[in-house]
């Protein structure tokens, strides 16, 4: 064996119960699984390694279901904010918007758009246009060697669109809505394991279901899965995901909401009411998955507040509705009085919105206030103060909105279709901390501290779920013949170290992460290892 870890305690990822065994590895993958106990089958496996794992326990690498690391993959060889909680495969291309398929002008369209998600990309060589060319970007990854942790993605509807239709609020001519089957199946043959929607982001939100669902068409064909942040999480929250039931159930395409949360003041307590609308659904054959992150604020960019109608066009049309002082009074009008679909049709209470990052270094001075703090500070209204920065930060601003309950995600991380994803945005000087902590804040709190998941029930939800719901043949359990993509954690001292106040503070308690056998994390370090690649659809 190239590596033997000796009694250690197995969470399979199965949700069955864990037992004590010694686990070896060869090759990459998990070559012997011999269980402790009063009549051991055959003799202890030996290796050219050995790691003794008394007090801790064995787990497949966790898949992180909904993550923004489509440039930090290749900016950041180290990428530690994921490898070190135990991160093994990130699913990205997430909320409708990534960097392929494009052509030149809708690359810079869409590096300007989500600028707050990922930075600015100055710093990466956009070679690449196509799903598959950027697969093989991850594959090649830094000088050839691969990236920090593996990777899957989805194609991202709003960018289809921006290719097909431009960033206008109409419907698709014929012709359009051919090129996006086009453009999706294409994606799909060249190793995306589905297709993601960001229904309250411009341009994804102009198309209309009968759109969607022809596209899902295209999508359960090749199968795949559709992932879709609905229309709303606020105050249409239950008809935004009955939405998606309906238009996938027609489409024959199965379904995973992003970030299923109950938001908002008038979903306190509301959990339940979605609950059982799932429940319905998959009593009825419906095949539904889903992810959350244990934290109560969202994130997001400032900009993705404003209603959409002064979104069309793209980021310059929006400066410029934002410089005109007429068009900027109707968009405050919305948020404040009507209920901007971009905030998810509730009026914007500006003390919810804390400021997490900025572009522009000399705006530090917003970062971890609310907009109602700093127009406090300014002696202005909290509108003008919004105003100001996304005019001069150019649409950069990500923001912390503090509009949750927790009684609704430990409701929802109960569920047998849940999953985990962090949504973590890496950017920013104060980014929230579940893109540091997701992982190790499941296990530590809400295992040990709270009880509201056993230990080996929420190994399930963080890998072996995961990986059935992306179709995996052999990652998601600790298995003989299965990768040995292994991450070793000690169950009484994980924790998450990320807080809002030191958001980039790595976890305790994961000592040892494998990629097909390798160490990522070797003693509770970074290694300069770099395992990860693409990981691409498995064929029908």
């Amino acid at each position: 064996m190239d590596l033997v870890i000796r009694d250690v305690r197995v969470v399979d990822g199965t949700g069955g119960a864990s037992y004590r065994a010694d686990v070896g590895v060869s090759g990459g993958r998990i070559t012997e699984i011999r269980r402790a106990g009063p009549h051991p089958a055959g003799p202890r496996p030996n290796g050219r390694r050995t790691l003794d794992a008394a007090g801790l326990a064995l787990a497949p690498g966790f898949i992180d279901m909904h993550a923004h690391s489509d440039l930090a993959l290749l900016r950041d060889p180290d990428h530690s904010a994921k490898a070190a909680q135990g991160v093994t495969l990130e699913v990205i291309g997430q909320d409708g918007l990534s960097y392929a398929p494009v052509d030149d002008r809708t690359l810079a369209e869409v590096r300007r758009a989500i600028t707050g998600w990922n930075g600015h990309g100055d710093d990466i060589d956009f070679s690449w246009r196509s799903v598959g060319g950027y697969l093989d970007r991850l594959d090649h990854g830094f000088g050839g060697e691969g990236i920090a942790v593996n990777a899957a993605y989805l194609i991202p509807q709003g960018t289809v669109r921006m290719l097909a239709v431009g960033w206008e609020d109409r419907a698709a001519t014929p012709a359009e809505l051919d090129r996006m089957r086009h453009l999706v199946a294409e994606g799909l043959r060249e190793g995306a394991v589905g297709m993601s929607s960001g229904l309250t982001y411009t341009p994804g939100m102009y198309a209309k279901d009968a759109e969607l669902t022809e596209l899902c068409r295209v999508v359960a064909e090749h199968a795949g899965y559709y992932c879709p942040h609905h229309r709303s999480y606020g105050a249409g929250a239950l008809a935004a995901y009955e939405e998606m039931v309906a238009l996938t159930r027609e489409a024959g395409c199965p379904l995973h909401l992003a970030h299923a949360t109950m938001n908002f003041g008038v979903n306190r307590g509301k959990a339940p009411d979605l609950l059982a609308l799932l429940d319905d659904a998959l009593a009825a054959g419906a095949d539904i998955t889903l992810d959350t992150y244990p934290y109560t604020p969202g994130c997001t960019t400032l900009a993705a507040m404003l209603p959409s109608w002064a979104s069309v066009g793209g980021p310059e049309a929006i400066l410029g509705r934002l410089r005109d002082d007429a068009t900027a009074e109707r968009i405050w009008h919305h948020l404040e009085v009507v209920g901007a679909d971009g905030c998810h049709g509730v009026p914007i209470e500006w003390d919810t919105i804390e400021i997490s990052g900025v572009s522009d270094p000399d705006l530090t001075e917003y970062v971890g206030r609310t907009v109602a703090e700093s127009a406090a500070l300014r002696g202005e209204e909290p509108w003008h103060t919004a105003r100001r920065l996304l005019v001069e930060d150019l649409l950069g601003p990500t923001i912390l909105q503090h509009v949750g309950h927790e009684e609704n995600v430990r409701a929802i991380m109960r569920h047998r279709v849940h999953t985990g994803g962090s949504d973590g945005i890496l950017t920013g000087a104060k980014p929230h901390p579940r893109a540091y902590g997701t992982f190790p804040h499941y296990l530590g709190h809400y295992v040990r501290e709270l009880g509201v998941l056993s230990l080996e029930e929420c190994v399930a939800h963080l890998t072996g779920r995961p990986a059935a719901r992306l179709r995996l043949p052999d990652r998601g359990l600790v298995r003989e013949g299965y990768r040995a993509d292994l991450v070793l954690f000690d169950p009484e001292t994980v924790a998450a170290g990320s807080t809002y106040e030191a958001p980039r503070t790595l976890p305790t308690g994961i000592p040892h992460v494998l990629i097909d056998g390798r160490p990522v994390i070797e003693d509770g370090r970074r290694t300069d290892v770099l395992a990860g690649r693409a990981v691409r659809r498995t064929p029908r």
